[in-house]
């Protein structure tokens, strides 16, 4: 049931707000969403960072809620885990006003957590610049804000890695060589967000390196380096793609099945195939996604339909056998 405004000031005040009463904070006005924060800046730090979270996730499973407005006055919050969920709980938002007050949590913020969560939200904007879709002044105030941090020696590593996988999104020099340096750094896991970023570079110059880190003893970078396959479309990573699906770690195995799905091929579609039968569900779904998405961009449209209309025909038996 939504609530009025004045019921769901009522309900925060007492602190104990529940997730269905939350969902009357979605779509507010900007003088309705301060009037809430009003109210929610009284209660104590973490009263409004586990209100802050669960709009996060609340936003995560309904895409027809909108907490924005609420989002927006939360990123001044003197409680940084309030910030930081803000902060992701802009994830979608397309707005470039948002530029500048990601910026500030970038550039600004005191708590490490906060500014590499506003260095990968900052990452879509950039991504946005580079398809045309923004216009190039925001564009470009997020390219230097991002480079600024990227190559902060003082900046904390967990920044600067976040800062180069949004960077990744452009195709200028310096963001190739800082991919380069970031490979060759001694912490493993700069080097791991560099094989990230060689993937979302989307340039074929990095095959080499990526196909070397399928045989990483670290799975993290197994991972990385199997997305980035499918990334850059490496119809030469197949087979080493294909025994990894085998991996013991089921991320890499995931992973390595995404790419399979991405890059297309007979000996691809048979192992997908194979793995629609897995024992495991996360492997079954994780193979029938990629079946679905091979056939869509590798098939022809008879086929990706009728493999949608048997996956569908499939799970219907499957519900009737539970009655």
């Amino acid at each position: 049931m939504k609530r009025t405004l004045e019921e769901l000031l009522e309900i925060l005040q007492t602190g104990r707000a529940s997730w269905s009463d939350l969902y009357s904070l979605s779509n507010l006005s900007r003088s309705q969403a301060d009037t809430v924060w009003t109210v929610c800046a009284r209660l104590p730090a973490d009263s409004r960072r586990a209100v802050t979270q669960a709009l996060v996730e609340i936003a995560e499973s309904d895409f027809e809620v909108n907490f924005g407005e609420v989002f927006r006055l939360a990123l001044e919050d003197e409680d940084s885990g309030v910030r930081r969920a803000a902060v992701e709980g802009l994830w979608e938002e397309e707005d470039i006003r948002l530029v500048p007050l990601l910026i500030a949590r970038l550039l600004e913020d005191p708590v490490v957590s906060v500014r590499a969560a506003a260095a990968t939200s900052l990452g879509r904007f950039l991504l946005l610049g580079e398809l045309g879709k923004i216009r190039p002044r925001p564009h470009q105030k997020a390219f230097q804000a991002l480079l600024t941090a990227c190559t902060k020696a003082e900046e904390s590593i967990e920044v600067r890695r976040r800062a180069l996988e949004s960077l990744a999104y452009s195709e200028e020099s310096v963001v190739v060589s800082l991919i380069e340096n970031a490979y060759r750094d001694a912490d493993e896991r700069m080097r791991v967000s560099a094989v990230f970023s060689m993937g979302r570079n989307s340039d074929e110059r990095w095959a080499a390196e990526v196909m070397r880190e399928l045989h990483s003893a670290n799975p993290a970078m197994r991972y990385e380096a199997a997305r980035a396959c499918g990334e850059l479309s490496l119809k030469e990573a197949v087979p080493v793609l294909i025994e990894l699906v085998e991996d013991v770690d089921i991320e890499v195995q995931e992973a390595a099945i995404w790419s399979l799905g991405q890059i297309g091929g007979e000996e691809a579609r048979r192992v997908l195939r194979r793995y629609t039968r897995s024992d495991s569900e996360a492997l079954r779904e994780a193979a029938r996604e990629a079946l679905r998405e091979l056939e869509f961009l590798h098939g022809d449209l008879g086929t990706f339909l009728l493999f949608d209309f048997l996956e569908e025909d499939e799970e219907e038996g499957e519900d009737e056998a539970l009655w």
